[in-house]
């Protein structure tokens, strides 16, 4: 990956600063940016995949500061940032709301006690995990992109706390007072699905006649969003093999905002969430940029958002503010005046400068850039006091010509180290989105009064009889195959069935006549 330290990027005393100094000539209305693209990845910290950039940009807040700070695992042992190239971190650290507080306790010392606590039976190795980062030129996509354009070194993510509140701030700019993810019975109550009402980016979108797109691998997480299943927002959403068919097209064609949303489900799981092999979200990152380069119309009016959800419990040695502003009145359970653990940010385009820009930002920085643009209605106040991405972009000049044209990440890195993690593996947010999938196909067959019973039978029938026989499966290899097989037809059966969730619901949007006006799915008998 000789291309990485090519050109202006190289220079560490030229090109360190190229992204601050922008903010005094950048003017966000008036920047040359038509198209937005975000792509939203999930769970891992800033120092932990970008820190080892300050070899390339000197003022980076990267692993040289971090490298005198320590965590103990409250066993005796101590533990300091060092390299890894461990593909599949094979345990999840918990990353809640609770256990994020916990980690940034003491300076952000606690995050190593926290995972040994959760996994006390892990090893000296897996708590180094925690602390470890992965070396320069380890992640063909991310490096290379935080190498060439410009990487943000103080984005936060926007509460201490899991995916779908940091999500939601991301689209909406607030989590209605919601922190958590659902877990055990809160995860059969609808109310976390039904009352996320907010108003979204997309409506604002709407308001302004801005063309936008949802581009999407199994199930869009978006849907938690009630206002997306509107029958018009249905029309928006996209299988992501499309988003190349468009990306070549002509560049007027191609939406003015795109969100990516990556693969929650199945060994392809490209999300980056652990313990799948983080070279396939690498891949992920890597063709979309490659799309969107081989396109020069398009490529020099886009900017390209890379952007990881939360920190998914891995270490960053930079304690989070908690000098934010409320988003709104919801703030019985947290004040949300703490921000969350930094996590990797980077702008891509021929308009960004490599280099560094250190403004603090979080996830509403970008729905604030993006009203400033086009002129959107406020989203809440968090995103009303949020700094601006625009700052990060040159509005005078022309397009750079020295940006990579081409990043690839070899199938041989794909091949995943540890099959059986990928294959049995589960989360809190595959967990989340089945139980919403059971949501929507109860709505859709207007059996939602039934929806607890059928969601706890199918949750007892997953975790008892057939979780059983795929342990048992581990322990007696003679028998492996034949004891597996029912777990494995069962997890892709629940898969499929998530995924036709959405097909369902878009089906049955496509009658005018019966479209629902509030938001809620179209009943079965509509479609």
């Amino acid at each position: 990956m000789s291309d990485v330290h090519d050109g202006e990027a190289a220079s560490k005393a030229n090109t360190s600063n190229a992204a601050t100094d922008a903010a005094t000539t950048a003017n966000t209305p008036g920047d040359q940016i038509e198209h937005v693209v975000l792509l939203l990845m999930e769970n891992h910290s800033f120092d932990q995949m970008l820190g080892c950039l300050d070899e390339v940009h000197a003022d980076l807040d990267g692993i040289r500061n971090a490298a005198s700070r320590s965590n103990e695992d409250g066993k005796g042992n101590t533990f300091f940032p060092q390299p890894t190239q461990e593909r599949q971190m094979q345990h999840d650290p918990d990353h809640g709301h609770a256990a994020v507080l916990t980690q940034i306790a003491g300076n952000n010392g606690g995050f190593v006690r926290s995972f040994a606590n959760d996994y006390p039976k892990s090893s000296i190795a897996a708590r180094q995990d925690i602390m470890g980062y992965y070396p320069l030129d380890f992640l063909p996509a991310l490096h290379t992109l935080g190498a060439q354009f410009t990487v943000c070194d103080k984005w936060f993510s926007s509460l201490p706390g899991p995916t779908w509140p940091n999500r939601y701030f991301a689209l909406t700019g607030t989590s209605m007072g919601e922190v958590e993810m659902p877990d055990g019975l809160a995860a059969l109550n609808p109310r976390w699905y039904t009352e996320q009402s907010q108003d979204t980016l997309f409506d604002r979108l709407n308001d302004k006649e801005k063309t936008w797109k949802i581009y999407f691998y199994d199930f869009p997480a978006s849907l938690l969003l009630k206002n997306q299943r509107r029958a018009e927002n249905l029309a928006n959403y996209h299988l992501f093999d499309t988003f190349f068919e468009d990306a070549a097209g002509p560049a007027n064609e191609f939406p003015q905002f795109v969100l990516i949303e990556p693969k929650y489900f199945g060994e392809a799981q490209n999300d980056d969430h652990p313990p799948h092999n983080i070279m396939k979200a690498e891949k992920l990152i890597a063709d979309t940029y490659n799309a969107l380069r081989s396109n020069q119309a398009l490529w020099e009016r886009t900017l390209l958002v890379i952007l990881y959800d939360e920190h998914g419990g891995f270490f960053d040695h930079v304690p989070p503010p908690s000098n934010a502003v409320a988003p709104d009145e919801h703030t019985d359970s947290f004040d949300f005046t703490q921000l969350g653990v930094r996590v990797p940010a980077i702008l891509v385009s021929p308009w960004c400068d490599a280099g560094v820009c250190h403004t603090q930002f979080d996830h509403c920085s970008l729905l604030k850039y993006l009203s400033d643009k086009w002129e959107l209605a406020p989203l809440g106040n968090r995103t009303k006091a949020a700094a601006s991405v625009g700052q990060a972009i040159r509005s005078t000049g022309i397009a750079r010509s020295d940006t990579p044209p081409f990043i690839r990440v070899t199938n041989q890195s794909l091949i995943a180290e540890h099959v059986e993690l990928e294959r049995k593996s589960s989360n809190g947010n595959q967990h989340g989105l089945h139980h919403f999938a059971d949501y929507l196909h109860a709505e859709l067959d207007k059996l939602a009064a039934d929806f607890v019973d059928s969601a706890s039978h199918l949750a007892r029938n997953e975790t008892g009889w057939v979780l059983l026989k795929s342990a048992l499966g581990s322990a007696m290899m003679r028998f492996g195959q034949w004891l597996n097989k029912d777990f494995y037809r069962a997890r892709d059966d629940r898969e499929a069935r998530t995924s036709q969730a959405f097909t369902r619901l878009s089906q049955s949007a496509k009658v005018p006549a019966n479209t629902p006006q509030d938001g809620a799915p179209v009943s079965a008998s509509r479609s």
